[in-house]
């Protein structure tokens, strides 16, 4: 039988342990993960990822205590492939890939949400076409080109092709002369711009928030002949209905106070590191709030839909 001065000591040391065990734990999740890689979906090209989210990179060094590197995916199956393989442990999705990657097994949760700069948390598919085309409507594009960005992308692929079933357009191979598939959202709007394409789908947030805009303050779109074309020159034919915003998501297999210090790192960071985040979306985002997998289930089933059409 144990004494009460045994209890005492029994106690004293169950209370202390919490306390030595998070720091062993630490220390073995730094030896175990000397670097964590980052991988977000290919919204714009290299070099820009590199210069929107390099400062981040930095911050969530400092903050989480072990390297945070940036990986520049080729395309959106890239993010889900690093995941499945357990090579990145903290990725940016896009609504669908990050449902594509649930379809597929990966085990990953979702832990944050983008937050537009009004308080909501979605944004939209639209078809742009060139101002200076006849093109008012889908029906005026029967057989005509038409852009989309990647099938994994929400508003550049799933959701168009959702629209257009909506719209009495179940199969877009046999409405359209041709289908494009451009890799990203820039290709997509160039293709429109150089003629490649005479309607292309896109992401849009806001009148002053969409690639479109972000690709035209940086002087990135010029027409065939090399003329720098402006929002004037550009217009919306269709417009979807709200999508959920893009998560960032953690590998499950992740020892729980990483993932915990993951979090803490990424929830601080507008107060921690106000200039780093806010270059994530040139300042037009509120901080992240919590999410979780569930909250993509009708997601989920958009891409399963989507599925589908492709097979009929």
């Amino acid at each position: 039988m144990l004494s009460r001065r045994s209890l005492i000591a029994t106690a004293g040391a169950v209370a202390a342990a919490p306390a030595l065990s998070t720091a062993a734990s630490a220390q073995a999740w730094k030896a175990q993960y000397p670097e964590l890689v980052f991988a977000n979906v290919p919204a714009e090209n290299a070099q820009g990822m590199m210069d929107r989210f390099g400062p981040f990179m930095e911050y969530l060094t400092k903050a989480i205590g072990t390297k945070v590197t940036l990986r520049v995916a080729n395309d959106y199956a890239a993010v889900i492939e690093g995941q499945r393989a357990g090579n990145v442990q903290i990725a940016y999705y896009g609504p669908a890939s990050f449902s594509r990657a649930l379809i597929l097994g990966v085990k990953t949760s979702a832990f944050a949400i983008e937050v537009n700069s009004d308080g909501t948390k979605g944004y939209y598919s639209v078809f742009y076409v060139r101002k200076d085309s006849p093109y008012k409507t889908v029906e005026d594009l029967k057989g005509k080109a038409l852009g989309l960005v990647d099938p994994n992308s929400t508003s550049g692929y799933n959701m168009p092709l959702f629209k257009l079933n909506k719209l009495g357009i179940p199969s877009a191979d046999k409405y359209f002369s041709k289908v494009v598939v451009t890799g990203s959202h820039e290709n997509a709007v160039l293709a429109l711009a150089q003629g490649t394409v005479d309607v292309c789908a896109n992401w849009w947030n806001a009148e002053d928030d969409s690639n479109l805009t972000r690709m035209l303050n940086k002087h990135m779109v010029r027409d065939k002949a090399g003329n720098e074309l402006k929002k004037d020159d550009f217009r919306i034919i269709v417009k979807s209905d709200l999508i959920i915003n893009s998560p960032l998501a953690i590998l499950d297999s992740l020892p729980e106070d990483l993932k915990a210090t993951i979090k803490k790192a990424f929830f601080n960071a507008p107060k921690d590191a106000p200039e780093a985040f806010a270059k994530l979306s040139d300042g037009k985002d509120k901080p992240w709030e919590p999410i979780t997998n569930a909250d993509y289930d009708d997601t989920v089933k958009l891409v399963r839909f989507v599925d589908g059409l492709k097979k009929a």
